[in-house]
């Protein structure tokens, strides 16, 4: 199986050594962010893990076990770097010491395991069409010598993230802007020899030489490992989503980041008190197991 870490919340930000302690005792437990009492036990052995797919804002805290996590299981990065302010987000590193951490990390494990994402992008006052494509131009720009790929999204609407919004003058593109900052993305994605693609977005931009994303690839682990990885299509994911099916060992309500946009937190008032339940030497990322918990082994296919 592929182990997705994580989409829920930025496990290498905020918890790469409770991570590491899964990796070392060789399971996770996590919840059923639908049922609670439903917990899952997901094993940790390099015969079940296919590869590891990490999704971060700031993998700088994970960086020193790399090589340990590396001598058991193929893994790559989703790394999101954005050029927004603190109104957007407002406890993300600075986007000069992100830029650093990427040449740090690629140098580390080679730009075939980096993934630059440029997500999600959203509009507003202060972060308009012109304004992302210039900045995307000058990310790119820096990023290209160092990442295999480019992802971008646009913005969904959540009536989660209405009011977080609303405070910064936020909303969806239409269709129009997303064209528009699509085919000047992948202009200047071109310019440097820099693979571009869309994750999950119904439009097709094809005609501007962008592919249709596939965040979570099989292929990708296949290139690093030398070995055929298949695996289905992740039914659980939206149906413009092109990853293949993976097994998430993140939590709700965890990631400090604090972005305006994220549907993965409802507050910083239930995000703080969700932390603070969290216990490093615990086998799930939020508490503990509780009476009543019913624990399953997840089966690998």
């Amino acid at each position: 199986m592929i182990l997705s870490v994580s989409r829920r919340t930025d496990i290498p930000a905020f918890f790469p050594a409770w991570f590491m302690g899964r990796v070392r005792e060789g399971f996770v437990l996590t919840r059923n962010p639908m049922n609670h009492a439903q917990v899952c036990r997901i094993s940790l052995s390099p015969e079940t893990i296919d590869g590891i797919v990490f999704w971060t804002k700031n993998p700088a805290p994970l960086l020193p076990y790399l090589d340990e996590i590396g001598a058991k299981f193929p893994f790559y990065f989703q790394f999101t770097l954005n050029a927004y302010g603190r109104d957007a987000e407002p406890n993300v590193p600075p986007a000069a010491e992100r830029l650093e951490t990427l040449r740090t990390l690629s140098g580390k494990i080679g730009r075939e395991r980096v993934v630059w994402r440029y997500d999600p992008v959203l509009l507003s006052p202060s972060y308009d069409t012109a304004w992302h494509i210039a900045r995307f131009a000058e990310l790119a720009r820096e990023i290209a010598p160092y990442a295999g790929r480019c992802v971008f999204s646009f913005l969904d609407f959540y009536p989660k993230i209405a009011k977080r919004l609303r405070a910064i003058d936020g909303r969806v593109c239409d269709e129009a802007e997303m064209r528009v900052m699509a085919e000047a993305f992948a202009a200047t994605a071109k310019t440097h020899a820099l693979p571009i693609s869309a994750c999950a977005e119904p439009l097709d931009f094809s005609a501007y030489g962008v592919e249709r994303g596939r965040c979570v690839d099989p292929e990708r682990i296949g290139r690093l490992t030398g070995r055929t990885i298949s695996a289905a299509k992740d039914k659980n994911q939206r149906p413009t989503c092109g990853c293949a099916a993976s097994v998430d060992v993140g939590a709700y309500n965890t990631c400090r980041h604090g972005c305006r946009y994220c549907y993965a937190n409802f507050s910083p008032e239930s995000t703080a008190a969700r932390v603070a339940l969290h216990d490093e030497s615990s086998p799930l990322l939020v508490g503990h197991l509780e009476d009543g918990d019913k624990v399953k082994e997840r089966k690998a296919p």
